[in-house]
């Protein structure tokens, strides 16, 4: 699931808090077709939640462990990436 640069990208703005289809298509750059389709599969392998605020559905990272995972796969790329020193 992560493997998608625009999942990626979602995912790493979901774990900073909610964010609607709009916002997220705004702020990646891609079209809102191709963000609800990223979303509802995020959706289905369970690392993101969703709740309604009215016409709006609001997403999320679901849970720690996946703001976390998330957050040490970039960490641990951008390290490969710059040669920056592993941690133990």
């Amino acid at each position: 699931m992560l493997a998608d640069p625009t999942r990626l990208r979602l995912m790493w703005l979901l774990r900073e808090g909610e964010h609607d289809v709009g916002s997220l298509a705004g702020t990646v750059g891609a079209a809102r077709p191709a963000v609800s389709q990223h979303l509802a599969k995020l959706l289905l392998a369970g690392l993101v939640s969703t709740r309604r605020d009215g016409r709006r559905a609001l997403y999320r990272a679901r849970g720690g462990h996946v703001r976390r995972l998330v957050a040490e796969v970039l960490y641990a790329a951008d390290h490969q990436v710059t040669g920056a020193a592993e941690h133990d």
